[in-house]
């Protein structure tokens, strides 16, 4: 049986959207970063010893936090574990 003109289209639009998703193509002249799945940085986190930790601070904090975090070299992550010791004594 035969497809209507309607399906055939609807399906030239899912492979089109599919083929843009999975694209590594160049972007604005700059390739693509290899960025690590999920799976592979959690890997890469264990190794290193470091744990997810998730807990609520205040807005402003959190926009000061950000804003220092720029030039830390470790970022967010480094700067939170230097403020944490720091904040507990822990200067090692």
């Amino acid at each position: 049986m035969p497809m209507k003109k309607t399906d055939l289209e609807k399906n030239k639009a899912l492979k089109l959207n599919n083929a843009m998703k999975l694209s590594t193509a160049d972007r604005f002249g700059k390739p693509g970063a290899d960025k690590l799945d999920r799976r592979e940085q959690r890997k890469l986190d264990q190794a290193q010893g470091l744990v997810p930790f998730a807990c609520k601070i205040d807005g402003e904090l959190v926009a000061t936090l950000k804003a220092r975090a720029v030039d830390h070299p470790g970022g967010l992550s480094g700067l939170l574990n230097e403020v944490i010791q720091r904040g507990l004594g822990d200067e090692s």
